[in-house]
């Protein structure tokens, strides 16, 4: 399906760059990519690197491509469309446009694109970088089968993604995956710092967090049982996880974290609100 198509990318940054790479991976030309990005050593590096035709402005053939990913910061959206909207086509089913700029809402995509109704909201995230990235993705009531199915392929081109329902529901995934990575980094140092004070090296409480994070993560996505099951086999009462689940369970850790999780949420609500201002 991918082959047949041409790509646009506005912006060159770390996850357009990993998204074109995955594409071309899965048999798109680079001659098929178009790439804007207002940085002459980005288009650079674009072009040398990935062999993608690199622009610092868009134009007729960029706007005039099959499929365009949006992927520039949430404050710079609306002008990045202002500067896009002259290039598209005026007639026709035009192209279908996928974003990946946090907090930009459905309808303000629509609205700053001219009324166009073939978009998708996608959040990806930063494992995307080496290709086990996870991306939620959603869209009007109204957009195609086949737009559906090449927008789960483009995101597929680094990893896996799920479809959800608006605006409200992509909040809730960029609390939990968007933002996800930054949670597992988070409790890596934690365990790295635990490491170096039970008289382990950084290198090795590093090697330990990072091997046990990827093999439970292995673990419970192969596993058909619930996650809680896979911890209570791991729990034997008066043993060493116990005695760490109990101090975590006292210290409220797991309340403490879902709060957190509610509260990216809704900055991404209000991220949508201030972006979309008029």
């Amino acid at each position: 399906m991918l082959d047949t198509l041409t790509f646009g990318f506005l912006g060159g940054g770390n996850m357009a760059s990993a998204l074109i790479g995955g594409l071309i991976a899965r048999g798109v030309p680079a001659g098929a990519i178009r790439v804007v990005d207002p940085f002459p050593e980005a288009q650079q590096r674009l072009a040398r690197d990935l062999g993608v035709h690199a622009a610092g402005a868009p134009d007729a053939a960029f706007g005039a491509s099959d499929v365009l990913v949006l992927a520039v910061k949430p404050q710079q959206f609306r002008d990045a469309t202002e500067q896009l909207l002259p290039h598209l086509p005026g007639d026709g089913p035009g192209n279908l446009v996928i974003s990946v700029a946090a907090g930009i809402r459905l309808q303000d995509m629509q609205r700053w694109l001219g009324g166009r109704n073939r978009v998708v909201r996608a959040m990806p995230n930063t494992p995307a970088l080496s290709g086990m990235g996870m991306t939620g993705l959603a869209a009007p009531a109204g957009l195609s089968a086949k737009d559906r199915a090449i927008a789960s392929a483009v995101a597929e081109a680094v990893g896996k993604c799920v479809w959800v329902d608006g605006d409200d529901q992509i909040d809730a995934v960029t609390a939990i995956s968007g933002s996800g990575p930054a949670y597992v980094f988070y409790f890596i140092e934690a365990m790295q710092r635990a490491a170096t004070e039970l008289g382990l090296s950084a290198e090795q409480g590093r090697d330990l967090a990072v091997e046990t994070f990827r093999g439970a993560a292995t673990l419970a996505g192969q596993s058909p049982e619930p996650v809680a099951t896979l911890r209570e086999r791991v729990t034997s009462k008066g043993g060493t996880t116990h005695a760490a689940l109990t101090s975590m369970e006292a210290s409220g850790i797991a309340d403490a974290f879902v709060r957190a999780m509610h509260a990216a949420a809704a900055r991404g609500k209000e991220m949508g609100a201030e972006f979309g201002k008029d």
